[in-house]
This record gives C-alpha cells, structure tokens and sequence, in this order.
C-alpha cells in the first residue's frame, strides 16, 4: 500500500489536461476481444487496472503494443486463445466480468473468479450479470472457486428489463447482444457518459445500436465488426476533480473539456457550495468569490442536499468530492448516496481533521462545515474518490497531512501527483512500512 504526505494550505493554480475514463476505457478493453480486425486506441491511461487487462490479453497470445509516451494502444486479437482449464480472470478488478460475453462468443467458455470486486462500496451482487448471460443462452456454474460460463450453440437475441440502472450490467448486454444474431432490447438501461462512450465504440467497430444515451438500447447483433482508431475522450470525473481541488484550496484551476454538455448539473451542484463554473473554449473553470459557502435553499427550514443516483442524476462517485467541500465550507449540506449501502462509513475520518459530520443512516449524511480545521492522518478504505476527498481536506489546510492507503487513486487517475505538483501543491508518494 501506498501513501500520500501533503502539505496544505496552498492555492493551486495553473492547467490541467485530464486522463480518459477508467469506466469508459475498461469496457472498451474488453469488447476489442469481439474482433479480429487491427485497432488503435488513443488516449489509454496508464493505471493499474488497464495493466491487468493488457497482461491477460498477452496471456491470450493477442498483439499488445502500448506507447506510454503517446497513451497510444495498439491491439491485435486474430491469434487470441483461450483455455478455460488454465486461464482465468482475475478477481481484483471487478470489471473482469465484461470479459465473458467476448470469450462466450469467440470460444464458448469463460472462466470467471467466484468473487470478483472492485471498490469497498458495500455488497455488489453478480446476479443482474448472470441473469443477462443466461437470457442469450449462457449455462452458469460454479467450478471450484470460480464460475463457469458456457453456451451451447450461438447467443440468441432477448428482450430484457434490469432492476436497477447498472453500467456494467448494461454493457454486458451490449457485448452480449452484439454476438447474438438477431436484435436484443434493454429497457433501465444505464446511460453514464462512460457508457455512451463505450456504445459510441461499438459502433465504431460496425455494432448498430439505437438509443445510446437513454434507458433503452435496442442492438442489432450478429454482424460483423471491424477495427479502426479511437479517441477517448477527458473522464468527467477528472475534470471534475481538479475543479474542485482549486476551489477547496482557493485557487485557480483550469480544466480540459472537451464534452461540457455532461456539466450542467455537476455545475449547478458546484453553486450549492459558492463555486461557480465556466466553460469555454474547451475548457473548464471554477471560481470562487471569497470563503466557500453552503447556499440556502429557497424552500424554507431544509438542508441543501446532494442526491447521488445512476445518471442523469447526480453521479454518485463524485459524492465524496463534494463531501470534501461540504466540510470547508459555511453552513450545512446533506448527502444522499441512493446507490451504495457502505459507501459512507469513511466519513468518521474526517472528525480527525476536526470536521463534523453527522451519518444519519447508510445512504445519508450531514456535514456541519466551516469550523476550524487541523492537520492530521486518515485512513482511507479502497475507494477512488475517498482517497480524494480525504486528500482534499487535507490539502485546504497548512500544514502536513499523510493519507494512508491512498492505492485507490492509481486505479483511475494517471500522474494524479505530478498533475498536483504542476499546479503548486506540495504532494509526494510514500511507501507504507
């Protein structure tokens, strides 16, 4: 485990071009598998995650060749082979799932590790996942210590309606119904920007898919694909990030963006702090005129409040983020999270700081902001944008602060320190002993 030493209280200013989307970049990673045509991807970041992908691809006999310098990727799955007695996927990465409907289709059998995860955000069921690969004709069991997934014959096209609004749920249909031959319907389909993005590949590659954007996606499956070049585009999630580091620290940040069309609620969320955000030129900027502060609403004797739920709600991992600015600024504000049952326990770490925060039940919190402040050692559990968050705090006050366990952030943000250093923070790796 890794940790980061910060010392605060330093306004960052400066410009910042952010790294592609994890959750865009994995999905994309996996469904190249469907093809065998040559493909370029452009912008691939440099994270922990897309280097386990890349290594089982390599596993598999396909070409991989990946100039770090340029982000640029190349991939070549024609001699790819798979062998489900002795490759397996890995269980670190919760995102290992979206490679079964393509070795489905291309070998009929895949293997997957029995308890795949990714963040601590509480229970994550695989059950919508096995639910889709058995509605196109996928036979699910368990193996020792994995599940197997096989089909008998080819995938066959369905009309299927989810529980709940999930991404990958939602692109493992898309794999799915890609390889079936005939048109599939998915109706509470996701519709995050990662996920438009991932359609938006797909259809690069031939896939016809109508609907990209809503919650209902019908594909027409069973054509072939093709290759080709893709650019991916700046993770909102980034971009959001920096936002809000310039703010909290009273800086002048300004951001890459090149889709400030996904923006206007995250802006509108940024006002309910006292920030205001500007867009131009393909670029994002906040600014903050004087102290950060919690806005009343016009509705008397209520909290403002964050609600975080599947897009085009607020995104709820950028909850955390904006939990951060809760703390420093004047006023109080309340935090939904209507996704995840354990993703607020962390919150209890910023009482060491001095902040108070009240956790009404698993989904709600109220932060009670603009107290004094202090420097001190949090803990942070493995989640991307807690890291953050804690980092945030901790950056907003002088002096020094470690966050330990900081790992997460290396899943998803690229040269996140270098990025911080270029923009005046005093912020440094350490290793845990």
């Amino acid at each position: 485990m890794s940790n980061l030493i910060v010392h605060g209280g330093t306004p960052l200013r400066g410009r910042v071009t952010p790294s592609a989307n994890k959750n865009a970049v994995l999905p994309v990673l996996c469904a190249t598998l469907l093809t065998r045509a040559p493909l370029r991807l452009v912008g691939v970041p440099d994270i922990t995650d897309v280097r386990k992908i890349l290594e089982i691809f390599r596993t598999l006999g396909s070409e991989v060749r990946w100039d770090h310098a340029s982000a640029t990727l190349e991939l070549h799955h024609q001699a790819t082979h798979f062998d489900a007695a002795t490759h397996r996927l890995p269980e670190e990465m919760r995102s290992s799932i979206m490679l079964v409907p393509p070795l489905l289709a291309r070998f009929g059998v895949a293997r997957l590790e029995d308890n795949v995860k990714g963040c601590t955000l509480g229970v994550r069921e695989i059950d919508p996942h096995v639910e889709v690969f058995r509605s196109f004709g996928g036979q699910v069991e368990r193996a020792e210590g994995s599940l197997l997934v096989r089909r008998v014959g080819m995938l066959t096209p369905v009309h299927h309606w989810l529980d709940y609004a999930s991404v990958t749920t939602t692109e493992n249909f898309v794999l799915c119904a890609v390889a079936a031959q005939g048109t599939s319907t998915l109706t509470n389909a996701a519709s995050e920007p990662h996920v438009q993005e991932f359609c938006r590949f797909m259809q690069m590659l031939g896939a016809q898919i109508e609907g990209v954007g809503t919650s209902r996606l019908t594909v027409h499956g069973g054509g072939d694909l093709g290759g080709g070049e893709f650019r991916f585009a700046e993770d909102f999630h980034e971009i959001t990030t920096f936002l809000a580091l310039g703010a909290i620290t009273g800086g002048d940040v300004v951001v890459k963006n090149s889709a400030p069309e996904n923006f206007p609620l995250i802006d509108r969320t940024f006002a309910k702090f006292g920030v205001r955000v500007e867009h131009r030129d393909g670029w994002s900027r906040a600014f903050v005129d004087g102290p950060l502060t919690v806005q009343t609403p016009f509705t008397p004797n209520v909290l403002t409040k964050v609600e975080a739920a599947p897009w085009p709600y607020f995104p709820v991992d950028l909850l955390p983020i904006f939990i951060a600015l809760g703390v420093r600024a004047q006023g109080n504000a309340m935090f939904w999270n209507k996704v995840y049952d354990g993703a607020l326990g962390w919150t209890g770490e910023l009482s060491k700081f001095g902040a108070h925060v009240y956790q009404s039940d698993p989904h709600r919190i109220v932060t009670f902001g603009g107290g004094p402040l202090a420097p001190a050692v949090v803990e942070s559990p493995y989640i991307i944008r807690v890291a953050i968050a804690l980092f945030m705090v901790a950056a907003s006050i002088p002096g020094r602060s470690e966050i330990r366990n900081a790992t997460p952030i290396r899943r998803a943000h690229p040269h996140f320190v270098e990025n911080l250093r270029s923009l005046g923070a005093r912020v440094e790796w350490t290793a845990e002993e």
